[in-house]
């Protein structure tokens, strides 16, 4: 999670000098809530970059912003953007009808954040966990993990063995240590008892 006041600090300081804010959502947006980090900070940027997630994993991105700067962009100003597969058929239609489900069901963000929390609290003190609602990272470490170079300091020979344990046992984690998990919508009850017990498992050796 970003420091406190990091955001804050951005935002002045962009604001001040007449620079754009531009927000990477590709991981977070739709994810950590319906209006991605953004709106769980409240933190209005200038731009913002969103991935798949928005599809439920099918190809699809998109990017957003302030009105003023979007009517820049063709057919009504003379910013030129397109690529192959923009507006594919299938993932749009995949796009609208997951963006849909989202803002109908907005208990799919306490599910997910709690399935998250659990997982997490299956760590044994003197691992250094990071988490921001359904998005999560062990650290092998028992320092505080703020940036790279705190990452950069992690057991990250442990961290493969975790990776394969968890493997070997039926658990896909990322399989680098630079990498966040997700809880997910799929993940019930089962999944996350499988995984909590795999992880506990592994620190139990």
């Amino acid at each position: 999670p970003p420091q406190p006041g990091y955001l804050e600090a951005m935002r002045e300081l962009c604001t001040r000098h007449g620079a754009l804010l531009i927000f990477d959502e590709v991981m977070t947006g739709f994810r950590l809530a319906f209006g991605g980090a953004q709106a769980l900070y409240n933190i209005k940027p200038d731009l913002s970059t969103f991935g798949k997630v928005i599809g439920g994993g099918l190809p699809i991105a998109a990017y957003g912003g302030r009105a003023d700067i979007m009517s820049r962009v063709a057919p009504v100003g003379n910013v030129y953007q397109a690529g192959t597969l923009s507006g594919n058929p299938l993932a749009v239609t995949a796009g609208l009808a997951m963006l849909k489900y989202l803002k109908a069901h907005p208990e799919v963000y306490d599910h997910i954040a709690a399935a998250a929390r659990q997982v997490c609290e299956a760590a044994p003190d003197g691992l250094t966990v990071n988490r921001v609602g359904s998005m999560f990272t062990f650290f092998f470490t028992g320092e505080p993990v703020t940036d790279w170079a705190s990452a950069g300091r992690c057991d990250r020979a442990r961290f493969s063995r975790f990776f394969h344990y968890l493997l070997e046992n039926g658990i896909y984690f990322p399989p680098s240590q630079f990498e966040a998990a997700f809880a997910g919508a799929a993940h019930d009850a089962d999944a996350v008892a499988a995984t909590t017990a795999a992880i506990r498992s592994f620190f139990a050796q």
